[in-house]
């Protein structure tokens, strides 16, 4: 290596300690950065919590305010004897008109007060009809509530300006007499909330604020120069006003744009929120942030240099390693490396010399593993001619038998004949649903000849058996348990019925027996299988006597299948049943 001159493990060395100082000192900066956060931002919320808090009472007693104000208009005598039947002359009309004109509410820039016989009492300005205030819509917008005064913000549609406003509405009953109710409406200027607002004093101008009326209609937004409310800030406040609670029912809720603090008015339903700007939260912090690059940078610098001083100590040794490495051609294994450090390089020379004794060993493996396998693949080749030899010796049998008129023998070896060669066919693990079915008919007939009146059969088969692919030899091992086990204790009268349907889309096959039933401890132990491992399935019976076929079916399901396969047994007074669900798209074609 050229003095002086940076090696490639040194720039990888090199680029991962700085790349590690780095990630240190960011990280490090992120924790500055959210400690210092977390203490500013709780001192700044905490002022502007407060405010919000100060500014929902407010709003509580505005509410209670305009709740005193209406429930005085109904008492008053001129107001209560407009409801009777009599009604009111002229004169009481006017004075009735005047009367509202004073009632002790600020900001009221109109008012309309319909009583039951659809009189209409306004400023002597407004000229409003009751054929005007039916248009409106305005005697639908009570929520029909008894006595409760309600806060409405929707178009004017009464006084005909078409803009949104405030209206605080209220049902008039009759203190005496079951009548008809009136109603009256008072449309409060912009004033009205607007004196919410200013009750936080100048903080105000520094946060953004808001009133939202129970359908999450912005009533009114006061916002600092710049400052923009985001979309989801936005919706969760809209969220929020179908929120049944009152007063605080939000703080400090981090939103896009910064944190939320939402006061609910329990009778009106209106909110009243404050949302503090990422601006306001983090005013200061960037001075602390420019401090911290500067000393970080500082410490980078030092870093670099002494990384290179103390990688020139391993660079040499690393290179030597890498040469000889280099120059394995993979057939001369006497080239060893001789390092003598005192550091953990000593150990990979080392293990790069026992490495080379290993692949030399391995390779004298490989080359007597393929003489063995070309060996097996001689074998296989022989054991193919044997199923031909066995089937011609069967023919053969069953012709002598045929001549000697021997039926018994001739229907064992045609059963036997057709199990062999579904059993052995071609060496292939997946075979059309009619050759299973062919298959273990063959082998039922066989042990019927065997066991003649232990048990009959039925197969029922509702899919196009031609067609419907199955893996093989899935129900031969079935039916002997039900055979060996279910019958052991009968001599005559055994059923077993085979049912292949479609269900849900999956191939479902079921094997029944009425002999004895399965113990429930059996069955739960098969059932388990399906959530073992496949290597531990073995494990569960060891003696390979008893559940040691199930779990070789198990194990071909699973291994073909995928772990999409159920397999279950049923077991009750009637007998055992085994049910097998394949997924259709693991379905395999005859090759």
């Amino acid at each position: 290596m050229t003095k002086g001159k940076i090696s490639g493990i040194q720039k990888k060395y090199l680029s991962y300690t700085l790349a590690l100082l780095i990630l240190a000192l960011f990280l490090s900066s992120i924790g500055v950065w959210f400690y210092m956060r977390s203490s500013m931002i709780s001192v700044i919320v905490d002022k502007y919590e407060f405010m919000n808090e100060k500014m929902g009472i407010s709003m509580d007693i505005l509410y209670d305010k305009s709740d005193e104000v209406t429930a005085e208009c109904i008492i008053d005598d001129n107001v209560q004897k407009s409801l009777r039947a009599r009604g009111l002359d002229g004169v009481e009309k006017n004075v009735l008109r005047k009367y509202f004109a004073y009632i002790d509410l600020s900001n009221i820039s109109q008012y309309c007060y319909v009583d039951n016989k659809e009189n209409v009492y306004t400023k002597s300005y407004s000229q409003v009809s009751y054929e005007d205030f039916t248009k409106s819509g305005f005697a639908d917008l009570l929520s029909g509530e008894y006595s409760k005064t309600e806060w409405i913000w929707t178009k004017d549609t009464l006084f005909g300006t078409g803009k949104e406003a405030l209206f605080v509405g209220r049902y008039v009953r009759s203190m005496d007499y079951a009548h008809k109710p009136g109603m009256i409406f008072l449309k409060m200027d912009e004033g009205f909330l607007g004196s919410l607002v200013k009750e936080a004093g100048d903080q105000s101008g520094e946060v953004a604020v808001g009133i939202v009326d129970e359908n999450g209609e912005f009533c009114m937004e006061e916002y600092p120069q710049g400052f923009y409310m985001t979309k989801a800030a936005r919706e969760r406040i809209t969220e929020l006003a179908k929120s049944s609670r009152s007063g605080v029912i939000l703080n400090r809720e981090r939103v896009p744009g910064g944190i939320l603090q939402v006061y609910r008015q329990k009778e009106s339903g209106m909110l009243i929120f404050t949302l503090v700007p990422n601006t306001v939260l983090y005013n200061g912090l960037d001075q602390i942030l420019l401090v911290l690059a500067g000393i970080y940078l500082l410490v980078i610098i030092l870093a670099v240099g002494v990384s290179l001083y103390i990688s020139r100590i391993f660079t040499k040794p690393i290179q030597k390693i890498s040469s000889a490495m280099e120059s394995f051609d993979g057939k001369d294994f006497s080239h060893k490396i001789e390092l003598h450090t005192n550091t953990e390089l000593d150990k990979i020379g080392h293990s790069y010399n026992e490495m080379l004794g290993n692949i030399e060993q391995l390779l004298v493996e490989i080359k007597n593993q393929e003489r063995e396998l070309r060996t097996s693949e001689l074998n296989m080749l022989i054991s193919q001619i044997n199923p031909h030899f066995l089937y011609n010796t069967l023919d053969t049998i069953y012709m002598l038998a045929r001549f000697n008129g021997e039926e018994t023998t001739m229907k064992m070896i045609q059963a036997l004949s057709r199990y062999l060669r579904l059993s052995l066919s071609k060496g292939r693990d997946i075979v059309t649903v009619g050759d299973e079915l062919e298959n273990v008919k063959s082998y039922m007939q066989i042990q019927q000849i065997r066991n003649e009146d232990l048990f009959r059969y039925e197969i029922h088969c509702e899919v196009k058996a031609g067609e419907r692919q199955i893996l093989k030899l899935i129900l031969q091992p079935l039916v002997e348990n039900a055979i060996k086990y279910g019958f052991c204790d009968i001599l005559e009268g055994g059923f077993i019925r085979i049912e292949v349907k479609e269900i849900s889309d999956r191939l479902t096959v079921s094997v029944f027996n009425n002999g004895t039933p399965m113990s429930r401890k059996v069955a739960d132990k098969l059932n388990a299988l399906g959530g073992i491992p496949v290597p531990e399935m073995k494990q569960y019976f060891p003696d390979k006597q008893h559940g040691y076929g199930v779990v070789n079916i198990i194990t071909r399901l699973r291994l073909k299948y995928g772990e999409d396969v159920r397999f279950e047994y049923e077991t009750g007074e009637e007998g055992t049943r085994c049910v097998i669900q394949l997924p259709k798209n693991g379905e395999e074609k005859n090759e």
